[in-house]
């Protein structure tokens, strides 16, 4: 695919293509390099038997010299040091292992004509390669090398069998360690260390013989022949299970191939449970006080308060309600877990020294919509810390979806793509952390720490020049696009850009980096970088982000089709360039992987205010719940930072559980602990037809709508014509009219085939992104990110927890991505409004946890804190309506001299003060186990409060009206903003209906303070003793809104008119309202006859 060849454009549906090509430069041309002169060693390149001059690479020339050329191809990996292309077999050259048969190459005399290597040598380069795995780890190089010169690797021959036994079958014999825990694979010997030699039996395994095989080849074809006999698995939690009892006599573990493999063999991730002494005391407060909160309500629910019946009703309500809430939330923090990864690990295994990586690919998706909310500097810099991110870069891809069409993205990222040429290499020669140039530059640490590069200060100067360069390009940009002309915007080539409509245009595909055209300044490859924008057709439901990620997914299946892929909002950049190496610690794990639908990173962000007034860290969410999570079934999807296993994505099912061990692993949607074993269910009959696509039409897609395996026997076991049509068909129906992506589906590890043509794939790829591809498919339903709500991504994580599949939560030292978030008192509240409107739309959906993803079949469902979780997550913005109607309570109780509880004995009061301190006592433990400050727990209670009584109010009305009326409200985008000088966002006040609700509680509480106040001064001393509780009742409202009133006053403390307007208004007609009900004056309703007589 031929990066910078134009933006393909087209439709469909209306059978157009067209190929918009640059008049631009295009991309850079590499450094001129002298044709005569080898790049490696200086010396001339030379001349062929035929008289012409050299060229070792026939696909970009790269001058080497011949001897360089024969060294690369017999003792090197083969291939070009600029191209990486592979190096082909040169008349007059001698074959290597790899060669292809050349029809065009006849040179029988050189062909076969292998070296002759001395056996000494032979035996030298052996030992060698031996050394370099024996000293890994070791401290003194030198001693292990005086050691190696030492001891012959022959041994002595003592039996008539070992005579004819050639000088490749001779092995060393080390003495055994001394037992314990070894940290490298080969224990450290003496140089004056006796080794006993004795003699060798071909006819044995090597692994007899213990280490230091000389065959190097024979080493590797019994590593590979014992590979699949070897399987040493590891549990999640991290304990080996072997086939024996892993004594040091055990044959199978001592063969000559673990000095390389044996760090290779463990696991590449471990669970790293939390103390015993900090989670054990936090688990025991939990079940007392779930014993407290049942005596509490027995004595609230028996105990009603007289005269004022309706308060003590509304109280007790809402504190039922405050209960089932706590429990929904409380419980599944119950496991929680941390994870550690071996990156190390992940690299002996897949990244083998001389060989071509075994890592996967990784697809990275990047959305964006509108310009104007998104600066393109804040996508321009994710996009730069994509690319420039530590891994193979021949298997990475970005996907870059505009979903508003807008030019200015286009343009900002095609200068991105060639300011990138520059950034990256930048970027991996000095080893540079975080690798978005904004953020890198704006670090207030010493960048000179451990820098010992002398050229590091010169190229970091010339670096931050040139991103400053590329800023005011950027902004240009931004500044031309504020004006729209009136014949709308046109390309370099005069050509009308397709986007000007962006509710009528077709779709565009732009390959700005690729792999024949994309590389950086230094000539190595880069990334491959695409631009996409989906076609968009008036009358048609483009289902907003949802709809625009489902199109990157069939996208990136025609063109790359890698197996993982990362999704990212356009102001999340990659903050950790090994984050990608870290997901793929659990997803490539051969044990832990399989089961693994994705890996979940948490969200941290910059430019908050060193208070966090609004929590906009969301710290407790992150570091408590989601850790509680992954010791159950994983976190919840919170829709950025994701690795995701596409096969998973497209509703597969899981492979089936491995029985290890009854008591830990049942089939049932709950595990032992929880809620006991399950009755086997009896196996089915084999029918005729089982080798078929069982259909889906059942609403309840718990059970799986395919397995790879029922597809695997189906693909083989087609016998006649007529049922390969049906079975077409049938992926037709579910994943759309594309052969091309159907058959990308049926590829679990990926990968596109290598004779596909460019440019019919490209085709395929606007015909996957046209707007009608998901009409009368399973797009939306059971594939992909699920539609119906604005939060699609807990519903999308919801339905592949349904099927079985289990997520992982990793949180490495090092924040994985970093991002922008809203620290503005409205932007913040309108962001809280969308997410709890998706949860209110879920909860009132068939899709609701409540009631749907029972009968997980055979690899199980959601399990029972799981869905727990679930349930809290959709319910909770239903807590408003308590919390609000709880709210109000202290202010009507100070303005009507009433109160919500009966006058308690010394008995009653222990509960509450048992409750008080069980409450306490949670929070503390809580913040002692998962590390979390008590500033941040506190902020998080306050915004539960502030949000509870207006977003999720506002979320709550504006659901049962778009679920029961069809009043749809418009989805907003949260803004991004680019510069934040001082927290200047912070002190801004924007006008929303958002701010009523918490201004009046404020107001109101104020106001049955000062009533309350007073009417205990006019009413004397023994007015005072009731007045406490309610004024402490009044004073938790106000201070959990405190952060809202000083949001409310900003910097200069002004406040909009018509915010105080109406919230004066209101709290006027309640307190007047109440007055005239209940008035503080005294009633006088005449004598009492009773004390004074008849003739008083």
């Amino acid at each position: 695919m031929e990066a910078n060849a134009g933006l393909v454009a087209g439709s469909h549906n209306r059978n157009e293509l067209v190929i918009i090509r640059q008049d631009g430069d295009g991309p850079k041309p590499l450094n001129n390099v002298n044709s005569h002169i080898c790049q490696i060693c200086g010396d001339d390149v030379g001349i062929t038997t035929e008289g012409e001059l050299f060229v070792a690479c026939n696909e970009c020339g790269f001058p080497v010299c011949r001897p360089c050329y024969e060294y690369e191809r017999h003792e090197g990996n083969q291939s070009c040091p600029q191209c990486r292309t592979r190096y082909e077999r040169h008349k007059g050259s001698p074959r290597v292992d790899g060669d292809e048969d050349e029809d065009d190459t006849d040179d029988l005399e050189n062909e076969f004509n292998y070296r002759d290597v001395h056996k000494q040598d032979k035996q030298q380069a052996t030992d060698d390669v031996l050394h370099s795995h024996m000293s890994y780890g070791l401290e003194n190089d030198q001693t292990m090398s005086s050691m190696r010169s030492q001891f012959s690797l022959r041994t002595v021959s003592g039996m008539s069998e070992s005579n004819s036994t050639s000088l490749e079958h001779h092995a060393i014999v080390l003495p055994p360690s001394s037992g314990g825990k070894r940290i490298h694979p080969i224990p450290y010997l003496e140089g004056g260390t006796p080794v006993g030699a004795r003699p060798m039996d071909p006819t044995k395994d090597l692994a007899q013989y213990g280490y230091g095989s000389v065959a190097w080849k024979e080493r590797v074809e019994s590593w590979k022949l014992r590979q699949g006999k070897l399987q040493m698995t590891m549990t999640e939690g991290g304990q080996l299970q072997a086939g024996g009892k892993g004594g040091p006599e055990e044959d199978d573990l001592n063969g000559p191939d673990l000095p390389i493999m044996d760090e290779a063999r463990q696991p590449l991730s471990r669970k790293v449970p939390f103390p015993s002494s900090r989670i054990n005391p936090y688990r025991m407060i939990i079940v007392i006080r779930l014993v407290v909160i049942a005596f509490f309500f027995r004595y609230r629910l028996l105990n009603p308060v007289p005269g004022a019946y309706g308060l003590w009703l509304t109280s007790v309500i809402c504190e039922i309600w405050f209960g089932v809430s706590w429990i929904l939330d409380q419980f599944p923090k119950w496991l929680p877990i941390n994870r550690e990864t071996y990156l190390d690990r992940l690299s002996l295994r897949y990244e083998k020294e001389g060989e071509p990586s075994q890592l996967a690919h990784a697809d990275i998706f990047v959305s964006t919509v509108d310009p104007a909310k998104e600066p393109p500097l804040v996508t321009a810099n994710t996009m730069l810390s994509i690319l420039a991110v530590d891994y193979p870069v021949d298997k990475v891809s970005c996907y870059v979806s505009d979903d508003g069409a807008a030019m200015l993205t286009f343009e900002a990222l095609s200068e991105t793509s060639e300011f990138a040429r520059k950034w990256v290499p930048f970027c991996k020669k000095f080893n540079i952390e975080p690798r978005a140039p904004e953020a890198y530059f704006a670090l207030k640490i010493d960048y000179l720490k451990d820098r010992v590069q002398p050229t590091f200060v010169k190229e970091r100067r010339a670096m931050k020049r040139e991103y400053e360069e590329f800023k005011v390009r950027v902004n240009a940009l931004v500044a031309k696009a504020q004006k729209v002309p009136e014949e709308g915007w046109t390309m370099q080539d005069g050509t009308p850009w397709p986007g000007n409509n962006t509710r009528d245009h077709p779709g565009m595909i732009q390959v700005f980096l690729g792999h024949s055209g994309g590389r950086d300044t230094n000539g190595n490859e880069l990334p491959r970088l695409v631009y996409v924008s989906r076609e968009k057709r008036p009358g048609f439901d483009h289902h907003k982000k949802a709809g625009a990620m489902n199109a990157l997914v069939r996208v990136s299946a025609v063109l790359t089709n890698a197996p993982f892929f990362l999704n990212l909002d356009c102001d999340h950049y990659i903050n950790n360039s090994k984050a990608l190496r870290e997901a793929m610690c659990f997803l490539m794990d051969p044990t832990v992987g399989k089961r693994v639908c994705y890996v979940q990173f948490p969200q941290r962000f910059d430019g908050i205010d060193r208070n966090d007034r609004y929590a906009n860290h969301n710290t407790v969410f992150f570091d408590i719940n989601l850790k509680g999570l992954d010791g159950i079934q994983g976190p919840v999807y919170v829709g950025t930072g994701c690795v995701f296993k596409r096969q998973a994505l497209y509703g597969y099912d899981p492979p089936p559980k491995d029985k290890i061990s009854k008591r830990s692993h049942i089939s049932g949607i709950c595990p032992t602990w929880c809620c006991g074993p399950r009755m086997p269910r009896p196996k089915k009959p084999k029918s005729k037809s089982s080798g078929k696509l069982k259909c889906s039409a059942r609403l309840d897609s718990a059970v799986p709508i395919f397995s790879l395996e029922d597809m695997g026997e189906r693909i083989e076991g087609m016998e006649d014509e007529k049922s390969s049509l049906m079975s077409l068909q049938n992926f037709e129906k579910r994943f759309g009219q594309s052969p091309v992506f159907v058959a990308s589906t049926l590829l679990e590890d990926g990968g596109v085939p290598h004779t596909a043509n460019p440019g019919s794939l490209l085709k395929e790829a606007i015909h996957v992104i046209s707007c009608g591809y998901e009409d009368k498919t399973e797009w939306g339903k059971e594939i992909g990110w699920i539609y119906g709500s604005v939060t699609e991504d807990i519903l999308t994580g919801f339905k592949m927890h349904c099927r079985g599949w289990r997520s992982i939560y990793c949180m490495p030292p090092r924040p994985a991505f970093k991002g922008s978030a809203p620290i503005n008192l409205s932007d913040r509240l309108n962001q809280v409004l969308r997410w709890a409107l998706g949860s209110v739309e879920i909860c009132l959906s068939r899709h609701c946890p409540i009631w749907y993803g029972y009968g997980g079949g055979k690899s199980g469902g959601l399990k029972c804190l799981e869905r727990l979780a679930y349930i809290n997550t959709t319910v909770y913005p239903l807590t408003s309506l308590p919390l609000l109607a709880y709210c109000v309570l202290p202010a009507v109780c100070l303005l009507t001299g009433k109160f919500i509880i009966p006058s308690i004995s010394n008995l009653a009061s222990l509960w509450f003060i048992s409750l008080f301190i069980s409450i306490f006592a949670t929070g503390i433990l809580e913040m002692r186990w998962s590390g979390v400050g008590i500033d941040e727990w506190w902020r998080n209670e306050q915004f539960w409060v502030i949000g509870g009584v207006s977003a999720h109010l506002f979320a709550v009305f504006q659901g049962l009206l778009k679920v029961f009326a069809g009043i749809d409200t418009n989805f907003t985008v949260t803004s991004k903003s680019s510069e934040d000088e001082d927290f200047g966002e912070l002190y801004a006040f924007k006008w929303t209906s958002l701010l009523i609700p918490p201004t009046t509680l404020l107001i109101i509480n104020l106001v049955g303070v000062v009533a309350g106040i007073s009417d205990a001064i006019n009413n004397g001393y023994q007015t005072w003793g009731p007045l406490f509780g309610k004024i402490f009742f009044a004073f938790w409202v106000i201070v959990h809104l405190y952060p809202f009133l000083k949001g409310l006053m900003g910097r200069q403390n002004r406040t909009p008119t018509i915010v105080i307007v109406w919230s004066i208004l209101l709290a006027s007609i309640f307190s007047l309202l109440w007055v005239r009900i209940d008035p503080f004056l005294t009633k006088v309703t005449g004598p009492d006859l009773q004390q004074c007589g008849i003739n008083c």
